[in-house]
């Protein structure tokens, strides 16, 4: 398998956090899930190129939603994972599974010398 058949990190944080919401994928709750699963700090603009990098791959896809008063009259982008993006997720967690495969998982573990 070549470079590009595996996600980059980040990429492959977006596409768990977009698998994770399901139907409920949008923009800020992308954003959300990140930073309250993984307690990381991103820009929400980092998110948003992101998505839209996975959508020119065909990874995601994505549909505007009707417009809500709450929201000022401006309707929601919600992302959906597509069969490419999920064989993608799949690839690059198989991957990272062969490489932690046998590895002790303590808190010592990954210690330099």
């Amino acid at each position: 398998m070549g470079k590009g058949d595996y996600l980059g990190e980040f990429e492959l944080v977006v596409l768990l956090a977009l698998a994770r919401l399901s139907a409920d994928a949008y923009g800020m709750a992308i954003f959300d899930e990140i930073r309250d699963v993984t307690g990381r700090e991103v820009a929400i603009p980092t998110v948003y190129v992101t998505l839209t990098r996975l959508e020119k791959k065909g990874y995601v896809s994505s549909d505007v939603g009707e417009p809500s008063p709450e929201r000022g009259g401006r309707a929601k982008k919600f992302y959906r994972l597509e069969a490419a993006g999920r064989d993608a997720l799949n690839r690059s967690l198989q991957m990272l599974g062969r490489l932690a495969d046998g590895l002790t998982r303590s808190p010592n573990s990954f210690r330099s010398s």
